[in-house]
């Protein structure tokens, strides 16, 4: 007879079934016998126990003994808290979020992962129940004010999330004084009995300190902010310029009258283009920064600008991907210098479709470092090119503008969801204080601009998909069926409907727009139609760009500050060589959603610095009326957004006329069930600044109008068959 072979080691699976057979809790020792484990394999089980105890899938009970949780009606998640002490476990199984009261949320922090036993429903039915175990702590260190109370000191997290205090003794405070913006390390773990212990390990400053709130947002967010050492030292020995050994194999457009086009206070110039007439259509050069060249997989670079994924901008400052000595010069396209760069080299026909294409390694010396203000200045009025460089460049910028033209055609040709937006800018005091908020200037400089970068990614993305190399392709998916319907709800209700069935297109929105754009209730429905779209995010699964109508689409033309832009830049260059390239350590899933994540992580923490701006600007303005527009309704109340300043805050429902109001969320509404009046997404309000609060962030409105006024500021009263309202004539 055979000896009976013994496993090398157990597997996930073979544990959990392993317990569900034995029908009973198991202690390790009874388990590994039970898989029949050699003492070799009986180490790789410890292993794998700890690892499912994280997932949340089996737990150890008071004797020791391993149980499944699902078998104790446990499941796992993280946990989101709220700022008024109670919060919700979102599951990892993607069933329906489990309340938890805030005696529970005082168990754990915010963002930790836990395991949760459902015990009941709440008062709205939902799903409701108590921590059982803490899986795994989502915050080592904590950014907040510190404050003193009858000799206690405690730190409030700038993450009003996090809402328990962190209670630091006297002789961990450092040199921090009561006001002071700290970063505490926790110490002690909060339980059902006691608030968490920390030590204060940093100060940086008083909340009132120009900059603080950029440090606050590093700290808030986990965003890397210092580069490693290896990094650093690495940096340091990279050239100051273009080595001859390194032009071998490369293009030479050192001859190309390529300029860079940016905004005035730009450092880091990743792109170059040149254009010519051929024929009836153009010759496209972009020449992009050759960041592939000097950043490789794995290095001590590399691994950095991996962790960021992205360059953070702040007002008035930048946390770049790169270091600087990369950044801002050896791999910045500055005018001048011969520079080391990817080309997309493409012929273009008349109505902007793309005929052929070509990628190659290239070496670049741009003509002059150009505004969009400048070229616009140009192209509006030719007479102003009036110096040597100007005029030379001149004629290049003209067929740039003519090929936009042709683009912006075989844009809306294709059905490209092109939504009206206003960009604002802040400007700033010498001593580092937001004093004013001006609409930021656009012009057809920076849609030229844009469209010879659609069409290099475009382009990308075909040669990749098209030689079969996996990549992270930029995917935007339309909208899911939930708020496909939730749409088409909001719309009939307006009279109005979206085609494509149960798969509308780009050019289904596209036509919508176009159709509703002289109605006056029109910022109302585009909002409605940009909320029904999914974010954008970084997949290797290629499932096409609904909004740009791309069936394909890469971010190709920005690795100086995209890390997915520099992963395909390195795929390009494999399909070139006839290789193939594939990330270390992490799968193309596993890169493609660490970027989407921290893409959404720079978004945040720069609205968090914005919000604070805001804040700061309006504390002196207290009392004032300003006239805004309704960008958010809840059950709460009204999110507006004040004209020119971008600007948002809340009217809660209390300020509103007295009625009970009762939350739409298919019509995006507020609905007073005595009086009828509706406040709606996009209505028009006068409303004046109740309080500024810098702690929080936030802003609170009242209604300037008394109630019953004749004023846009009220929308007016449903008909029985709750017809939407027709703005009058004032309230545009």
């Amino acid at each position: 007879m055979s000896k009976k072979r013994l496993p090398p080691s157990p597997t996930p699976a073979a544990i959990v079934v392993a317990l569900a057979d034995a029908g009973v809790p198991l202690a390790p020792d009874e388990l590994a016998e039970r898989l029949a484990l050699d003492r070799k394999a009986r180490r790789a089980l410890d292993d794998e126990i700890a690892r499912l105890h994280d997932r949340g899938e089996i737990l150890v009970n008071r004797k020791g003994q391993l149980c499944i949780a699902a078998k104790l009606d446990l499941v796992a998640g993280r946990l989101e808290g709220h700022p008024e002490g109670y919060g919700f476990l979102i599951r990892d199984d993607g069933g329906p979020d489990v309340a938890l009261p805030a005696r529970e949320m005082h168990k754990a922090l915010h963002g930790d992962r836990a395991s949760v036993r459902v015990t009941g429903t709440d008062r709205r039915g939902r799903p409701e129940g108590e921590v059982v175990e803490v899986l795994e702590r989502a915050h080592r260190e904590v950014v907040g004010r510190l404050h003193e109370e009858r000799g206690v000191l405690f730190v409030v997290a700038e993450n009003r999330r996090i809402a328990q205090d962190l209670i630091v003794p006297a002789k961990d405070r450092g040199k921090a004084k009561p006001g002071d913006v700290v970063v505490v390390e926790i110490v002690e773990y909060p339980t059902a009995e006691r608030e968490p212990i920390a030590r204060v390990i940093e100060v940086l400053g008083h909340a009132t300190d120009a900059g603080i709130e950029i440090e606050i947002a590093l700290r808030k967010h986990d965003l890397p902010f210092e580069f490693s050492k290896g990094a650093a030292a690495k940096a340091k020995k990279l050239p100051a310029t273009v080595q001859d050994a390194e032009r071998a194999g490369r293009v030479d457009l050192t001859g190309l009258p390529l300029v860079t086009i940016d905004g005035e206070t730009a450092k880091d110039f990743d792109d170059a283009v040149w254009c010519e007439r051929k024929g009836k259509g153009w010759r496209l050069v972009v020449a992009i920064a050759d960041v592939s060249h000097y950043v490789k997989d794995g290095d001590a670079i590399d691994k950095d600008a991996r962790e960021r994924a992205t360059s953070v901008y702040f007002p008035r400052r930048v946390i770049p991907m790169l270091p600087e000595a990369l950044s801002n010069e050896l791999c910045s396209l500055k005018p001048e210098v011969d520079r080391l760069c990817m080309v997309a080299d493409i012929e273009i026909t008349g109505t902007g479709e793309v005929r052929r294409y070509r990628f190659y390694p290239a070496v670049m010396h741009s003509r002059a470092r150009l505004t969009y203000t400048e070229v616009w200045g140009w192209l509006s009025g030719p007479a102003s090119a009036k110096d040597a460089r100007a005029k030379a460049l001149l004629p290049h910028l003209q067929a740039l503008h003519g090929l936009y033209r042709a683009l912006d055609a075989s844009r809306s040709e294709r059905g490209a969801i092109d939504f009206e937006t206003v960009e604002l800018a802040m400007v700033f005091d010498a001593q580092g204080k937001i004093a004013e908020i001006v609409p930021a200037p656009r012009n057809e400089a920076h849609k030229l601009i844009e469209e010879c970068m659609l069409a290099a990614n475009v382009c990308a993305a075909d040669m990749l998909a098209k030689a079969g190399h996996p990549a992270l392709y930029r995917v935007h998916e339309g909208p899911t069926p939930e708020k496909l319907e939730q749409l088409r709800a909001f719309l009939a209700a307006s009279a109005l409907s979206l085609a494509g069935g149960d798969e509308p297109s780009a050019m289904d929105y596209a036509k919508l727009l176009e159709a509703v754009k002289a109605r006056p209730d029109f910022p109302l429905l585009q909002t409605v139609l940009l909320r029904s779209l999914q974010q954008a995010r970084y997949r290797p699964d290629n499932v096409g760009h609904f909004g740009l109508a791309y069936e394909a689409y890469a971010h190709f033309t920005s690795p100086i500050r995209r890390y997915p832009d520099l992963t395909v830049h390195r795929a390009i260059k494999a399909v070139l060589e006839g290789k193939r390239y594939q990330p270390g350590g992490a799968s193309w899933a596993e890169l493609g959603e660490h970027c989407s994540m921290a893409e959404r992580r720079a978004d945040d923490a720069t609205r968090d610095v914005e919000s604070w701006l805001k804040c700061w600007y309006m504390q002196d303005k207290v009392g004032e009326t300003f006239e805004g527009t309704v960008s958010g309704v809840a059950s709460f109340g009204l999110f507006v957004t004040l004209d020119g300043l971008n600007v948002d805050g809340l009217v809660h429902v209390t300020e509103l006329p007295r009625d009970y109001f009762r939350f739409d969320p298919v019509r995006h509404a507020l609905v007073g069930e005595r009086s009828g009046l509706s406040f709606r997404l996009a209505d028009r309000l006068r409303v004046k600044v109740a309080r500024v609060d810098l702690d929080q962030s936030r802003i609170d409105f009242s209604l300037a109008d008394s109630e019953g006024a004749s004023h846009p500021a009220v929308s007016q009263p449903l008909s029985r068959g709750d017809r939407p309202r027709v703005p009058k004539r004032n309230s545009r």
